[in-house]
């Protein structure tokens, strides 16, 4: 699941040596963080207009989720 959040903000970023995603434990409800952090200048990449790239990036993350049967939220800080 990192991989896939790594290879997908990568594909989006000019710094990619920047990008750095940690996980959390699963909380009591089963659900997994993912934090993913870019360089200050590529945060507009990653979020985009209003937002829709960040949403577009949690819904593929969610759904790979649902494959492996995992409940996953994704922060983007």
């Amino acid at each position: 699941m990192e991989e896939l959040l790594v290879a997908v903000a990568k594909g989006l970023v000019d710094d990619k040596d920047a990008v750095q995603v940690t996980a959390d434990e699963p909380n009591e409800e089963g659900v997994v963080v993912y934090h993913l952090s870019v360089a200050e200048g590529d945060m507009g990449r990653v979020i985009g207009k209003q937002g829709r790239i960040a949403k577009a990036i949690r819904v593929v993350m969610r759904a790979a989720g649902v494959h492996k049967g995992v409940k996953v939220m994704v922060e983007i800080d």
